[in-house]
């Protein structure tokens, strides 16, 4: 995939530009959908499949009080998306210069003009401009005046309920891990890097690892079975998030327990993936309470992760060289 960052990049349209238009947060399996559409129409018509995306999210800009907590960094909305097997990745930096554009100029100037549109594939719900005034009405129209079709693509829907990425959020931040894989098709996860603790973990016999993330997004507060990947080896562990109030401490934390595993990984970079949430946090009488509590939590966690395998990214190139 070629992953495009301005328009100036673009030294002549594409042929036969296929192309999809969103922010695309989380790359949920609807956005996924309307990839493989985009991907199978380009090989049909021997055009170019292109993900035409923002950065920052227009909200950032526009409406900051408004903007969601984005569910993935854009480094991983980049590696996810080109998971999917698009040929093209255009990162558009949304600036008060983009966001003046009216609808029409946006169609005429950026997806005729210097893309080459051909074949324009938006969700139902998709609406851009002042006003939200470039709604799927006006592509239509445009199309038709303009020579490029326009394919509108259903809701995705899951046990009777569409996917979106509102929803998404919800369940992360509910604390619902194991919901959340039908709706993205994959564990949910994030990266981090590790960074020093006040050492209480190793005191009380279970060593942790303390996260520091750029993640928006971070499950609700509790303790979770989790997948650890650590230079790419994989280590069952139990994830605590939240403020240590046995302690009396209150900023936020990320602590990992990984099991059998004793290496120095301060400053190195670790992903957990969220499989369970085994319990929400508590406040203990005492040390012994929560180590009672920790240990607890360890043979939850053994019994639940026994027959857990990520499902991850990697897994979309099944689809890719199999299907589209």
């Amino acid at each position: 995939m070629k992953v495009i960052r301005n328009l100036s990049e673009i030294d002549h349209p594409f042929d036969h530009a296929v192309v999809t238009l969103g922010n695309f947060d989380g790359v949920h399996l609807g956005h996924r959908e309307i990839f493989r559409s985009v991907v199978e129409s380009a090989r049909n018509e021997g055009g170019t499949s292109i993900v035409c995306t923002f950065e920052p999210h227009p909200l950032k800009l526009l409406a900051a009080d408004r903007a969601p907590r984005l569910i993935n960094t854009p480094q991983e909305r980049e590696r996810l998306i080109g998971a999917s097997c698009v040929d093209v990745l255009l990162i558009l930096p949304f600036t008060p210069e983009l966001a003046a554009l009216d609808p029409e100029q946006f169609v005429d100037q950026i997806l005729i003009e210097r893309i080459g549109l051909k074949h324009l594939v938006v969700g139902y719900d998709y609406a851009f401009g002042k006003g939200r005034s470039g709604s799927i009405e006006f592509l239509r129209e445009q199309g038709q005046r303009k020579g490029f079709i326009v394919d509108v693509f259903g809701p995705v829907q899951k046990q009777g309920q569409v996917i979106s990425s509102t929803r998404v959020r919800q369940h992360v931040l509910s604390g619902d891990v194991e919901g959340v894989v039908a709706l993205l098709g994959r564990h949910f996860n994030f990266e981090g890097q590790v960074v020093h603790g006040d050492g209480r973990g190793h005191h009380l016999g279970f060593a942790t690892a303390n996260l520091a993330t750029e993640k928006e997004l971070i499950p609700a507060s509790g303790v979770y079975a989790c997948i650890a990947m650590v230079h790419g080896k994989e280590y069952k562990s139990v994830v605590s998030i939240g403020c240590k109030t046995t302690f009396g401490d209150h900023p936020l934390t990320i602590e990992a327990h990984l099991f059998d595993f004793k290496e120095d990984v301060y400053d190195q970079t670790m992903r957990l993936y969220f499989v369970k949430k085994l319990r929400d946090q508590k406040t203990f009488s005492d040390k012994d309470a929560l180590i009672g509590a920790i240990e607890q939590d360890v043979t939850q966690a053994h019994h639940c992760l026994e027959q857990t395998r990520i499902i991850e990214y990697r897994e979309y190139l099944t689809f890719k060289q199999d299907e589209a």
